[in-house]
């Protein structure tokens, strides 16, 4: 059986249990921060962390990707899709976009026990399950924190752990466009993972995702994909 119908029927079987002590597994889940180096291709991914002000969704990013149908994974939190349920409907939506999870209230992991890792983790799986009928099976932490109780919690959820090589550093507003286009573009390369925000927290993604489209990954025989695609990849560079 694939691995990715036995990763929907565990998550599946996980969310009807009822709930119980955390019980750790042997082994290590791997955390994933780079597709394959001989893959042609990268994976522009978004993170959608919860937001005091403004709208919390970066309009002009979303209508450039949808317009130009460009792949793109995009980890949401449980408390930002409470308040988007419209937008998570229609990224749901798009065939050439990928929905993980980014936890439920984006607490930091790492100060929380197994148990509250559990909850946290699973928390917006659940929201997805249960009202849009979509089985998220990526992951990755708020913040990008992690310990070894999170690993085991990830495995023990059969979900895949997906971190990045590349920190695009979008949501920092003394950065320019050319300043973090400068910095991705320097550092991509075949199988980057690269993250970016689509909540609005960078004012300048948009700008430097378009360059990034158009210029710089032609200019470096690469494409967009999305994290599964990407982490399935079969062909080489040439």
């Amino acid at each position: 059986m694939p691995r990715h119908v036995l990763q929907r029927l565990l998550i599946s079987v996980l969310l009807a249990a009822t709930p119980g002590p955390f019980v750790p597994v042997d082994g290590v889940a791997q955390v994933i921060k780079s597709g394959p180096r001989t893959c042609p291709g990268v994976a522009l991914t978004f993170d959608l962390c919860p937001v005091r002000k403004g709208s919390g969704y970066d309009q002009p990013l979303m209508d450039y990707l949808i317009a130009h149908r460009i792949p793109a994974t995009f980890f949401m939190s449980g408390k930002w899709m409470a308040k988007h349920e419209p937008e998570v409907d229609h990224l749901l939506g798009m065939d050439f976009f990928e929905v993980g999870t980014h936890g439920d209230v984006h607490a930091h992991l790492p100060m929380h026990d197994a148990d509250e890792q559990r909850t946290e983790i699973l928390g917006p799986v659940k929201i997805l399950q249960d009202h849009y009928a979509y089985t998220a099976t990526l992951f990755r932490p708020p913040y990008g924190e992690y310990n070894d109780e999170t690993v085991a919690v990830v495995q023990m959820l059969g979900l895949q752990f997906i971190q990045w090589d590349i920190e695009s550093g979008d949501p920092d507003p003394t950065l320019s466009a050319e300043h973090i286009l400068a910095r991705v573009a320097k550092r991509t390369k075949p199988g980057s993972i690269i993250v970016f925000h689509a909540n609005g927290k960078g004012k300048q993604t948009r700008q430097v995702i378009e360059q990034l489209a158009t210029k710089v990954l032609p200019q470096k025989g690469l494409k967009p994909m999305t994290v599964s695609e990407l982490l399935n990849c079969q062909s080489s560079t040439p």
